[in-house]
């Protein structure tokens, strides 16, 4: 048997299947299921199975940098927030890297504008895997605002054509 490996309450996360992108995740075992937030979610046109595209905006409060990037869909699912509503999220499959384990998540795509965290990582992910020490943070490593070094790649130390597509948005001359 495993022994659980100890995390806090926000740690680092990382996605080697998306650009090795990394982000700043609540860890909620009320929440069952994770999510993440992504902007412009589409079907990618002819895949088969089905492939979601989509924008990740991993920085905090920094909508002008992006990546797009794909996972596959494996489902549809109703969520019921914290705040009661139910919202119909698509469901994607990717590999997460977590305090130096790396396993296969499924997570839930929406919009966390509002929200202080870019992910949300709920008990399904963490079940049998991780115990949760509410009163540290960041027990993987890293900071509030830098994620541990083995979570931070060079764009250069990557092959080429596993680049995700980088997405900068600015604003338009005369602020619209």
């Amino acid at each position: 048997m495993t022994v659980p490996t100890v995390i806090g309450w926000r740690e680092w996360v990382a996605f080697p299947d998306l650009g090795g992108v990394a982000v700043k995740a609540k860890v909620d075992t009320g929440a069952r299921s994770s999510s993440l937030h992504a902007w412009d979610v589409e079907v990618v046109p002819g895949s088969s199975p089905p492939r979601l595209r989509f924008v990740l905006h991993p920085l905090e409060n920094d909508e002008n940098f992006g990546m797009r990037v794909e996972a596959p869909l494996v489902d549809v699912r109703d969520v019921r927030s914290s705040n009661g509503d139910v919202e119909r999220r698509p469901v994607v499959r990717t590999a997460l890297s977590l305090a130096g384990r790396r396993f296969r998540i499924d997570l839930t795509l929406t919009r966390r504008d509002e929200m202080g965290f870019r992910m949300l990582l709920g008990r399904s992910a963490i079940r049998r895997r991780f115990v949760v020490d509410p009163n540290r943070s960041f027990a993987a490593g890293g900071t509030t605002v830098t994620p541990p070094a083995h979570h931070r790649h060079s764009r250069e130390d990557r092959h080429p054509l596993a680049q995700p597509e980088l997405v900068l948005n600015f604003p338009v001359a005369g602020g619209r």
